[in-house]
């Protein structure tokens, strides 16, 4: 039976590691289908989806064992697959303001209000192109439940924003 595996890995940045990670997800029988990462804060940080027959996962377990001799820490998370499509509208957030405490806190707690996923989050602090002053950006692609109208969202985050001085763009 093929399996959906999916795991976490950390590690400190360097040359070959997601090379390492294929490789032993390929010597195990494994099939790479799907993944996340970045370079933070010199960590190396991903999220990776595999496939893999029942069989073949305790050499699976056995490659990423080998792995954390070399400090790459790795955590299934999940065996579980869900071939659901998720319901509900698709929309996607930008955000701009000035750095500042909370600003995403602010804005994941009217997400969370009004019942809304987040399916894909980027944040970066980055110097300001006329002043240099520290800017707060977040791009994320949303999840909306069943029946709820981007419009209805929209104006509950531009309140949101405009108590932050943001700019804030929601669009389908």
């Amino acid at each position: 039976m093929l399996n959906h595996l999916v795991f976490t890995v950390i590690a400190q940045d360097r040359p070959g590691l997601v090379e390492r990670l294929a490789d032993a997800i390929a010597q195990a029988g494994g099939n790479w289908v799907e993944s996340s990462m970045a370079r933070l804060g010199g960590e190396f940080a991903g999220i990776v989806s595999v496939e893999i027959q029942d069989d073949a996962i305790d050499n699976l377990h056995a490659h990423f064992d080998s792995l954390l001799t070399d400090g790459i820490a790795i955590t299934l998370r999940s065996d579980v697959h869900s071939n659901e499509q998720p319901a509900g509208k698709a929309a996607h957030l930008d955000l701009v303001s000035q750095d500042h405490p909370g600003i995403l806190r602010k804005i994941t707690h009217v997400l969370t209000r009004y019942g809304v996923s987040i399916e894909h989050l980027e944040t970066a602090v980055v110097a300001g192109s006329m002043s240099g002053e520290r800017l707060f950006k977040a791009t994320a692609d949303l999840r909306l439940p069943d029946g709820m109208e981007p419009t209805e969202l929209s104006e509950a985050l531009q309140a949101t924003a405009a108590d932050m001085m943001a700019d804030l763009n929601l669009a389908e």
